[in-house]
């Protein structure tokens, strides 16, 4: 009688990817309706949005769409000869995927790497402006909560969560200039990485029945050589665009704050910005996708935490962190499908266009 062998291979893993899915959005759903109504009084929240001024709204929507543009410079920067053009539309794709599949950011490497290829750009810098781009932006988000510390400090009015949050962000950006500094300068220390990379990632497909991995100390040994050169040359725009992007998203974050009420005198900017630094230290690993809940309820309890009033802040607190999310999260996820159609029809006008000479 012939043995069973069990279901093929791929059912159990598309069955653990489905699990984790579920798991995500889940932990995400019960943060957002479990935890933040017991935050404030949604019927208050909900009053508070109404209350916005045409102005203020307006105001609002022309730092939301600014901010769109934000991470479009880094990546540019990153990639030499890329247009504007082309950069918003992979932008806004690649950032509607992260912001709704578990794992997004992952998968986003993947949609970055299909659509600027598909604009003609190749393999290699594409991989190096990605790993470059992702790079630069975990060392602002390292080093954020250090500046909004420092800052605090000056005025006496740090607080112990956030030089906290400073001292771990000041250590992990320690580490990370670090290893991109010898791996971008020493191609010993590149090959060694990618040996060792190449054989963690081997055992791990070996998990799963499939292949060893080879190549990636040569892999390594040429982004070196690559980076070097491009770092060398654009590190300054490279460090300008992502600061210009981080601090794009906070500037959202602060106008929502101003425009429901909270002046100054409740919640400074560097206070503000401290709240905004230490949660997006805590969120770096997408346990949801896009963070979802987990922001949301962090960034509340942080700025309710930073203002120190009492409940009478709660209630626009969460209607700001709301607005904050609309404009930098839900925005960017229906833009996403937007851009992804307009590419579908840009790449099928190339496609169309190569083809016809041969047809005539």
């Amino acid at each position: 009688m012939p043995a069973f062998d069990g279901p093929p291979p791929g059912r159990p893993r598309r069955a653990k990817r489905l699990l984790q899915a579920f798991l995500s959005l889940a932990i995400g759903w019960a943060l957002l309706v479990g935890v933040l109504p017991r935050l404030a009084d949604l019927g208050q929240v909900w009053a508070t949005v109404r209350s916005l001024t045409f102005l203020g709204t307006l105001v609002l929507l022309a730092l939301g769409v600014w901010n769109l543009f934000g991470y479009q410079f880094v990546m540019m920067a990153a990639l030499p000869g890329l247009r504007l053009h082309h950069a918003f539309l992979t932008g806004q794709i690649a950032a509607a995927v992260t912001n709704t599949v578990p794992a997004g950011s992952v998968v986003g490497i993947g949609v970055t790497y299909a659509v600027l290829s598909s604009f003609g750009h190749r393999a290699a810098p594409i991989a190096m402006a990605a790993v470059l781009s992702g790079w630069w932006n975990t060392l602002m988000i390292f080093g954020l909560p250090s500046i909004a510390a420092l800052l605090l400090a000056l005025r006496g009015d740090a607080s112990r969560l956030l030089l906290s949050g400073a001292a771990v962000g000041l250590a992990l950006l320690a580490g990370a200039i670090a290893v991109l500094v010898v791996v971008s300068t020493s191609e010993r220390f590149a090959r060694a990485v990618g040996r060792v990379g190449g054989r963690v990632v081997s055992g791990l497909r070996r998990l799963v029945r499939k292949g060893p991995v080879a190549g990636w100390d040569e892999g390594f040994a040429r982004f070196q050589q690559g980076s070097a050169v491009l770092l060398r040359r654009r590190w300054h725009l490279l460090t300008l665009a992502t600061l210009v992007s981080h601090f794009s998203i906070f500037w959202v974050l602060l106008a929502c704050l101003r425009d429901v009420g909270i002046g100054p005198e409740v919640i400074s900017w560097p206070e503000a910005l401290g709240a905004f630094a230490v949660v997006r230290l805590a969120t770096a690993v997408p346990i949801t996708p896009g963070g979802l809940g987990l922001v949301e309820v962090g960034l509340t309890a942080a700025l309710v935490l930073a203002a120190g009033r009492g409940e009478q802040v709660e209630a626009p607190i969460v209607a700001a962190v709301l607005l904050f999310r609309a404009l930098t999260f839900l925005f960017q996820v229906v833009l996403g499908v937007v851009c992804y159609l307009i590419w579908q029809r840009e790449a099928r006008r190339q496609r169309s266009g190569d083809v016809a000479p041969e047809a005539g």
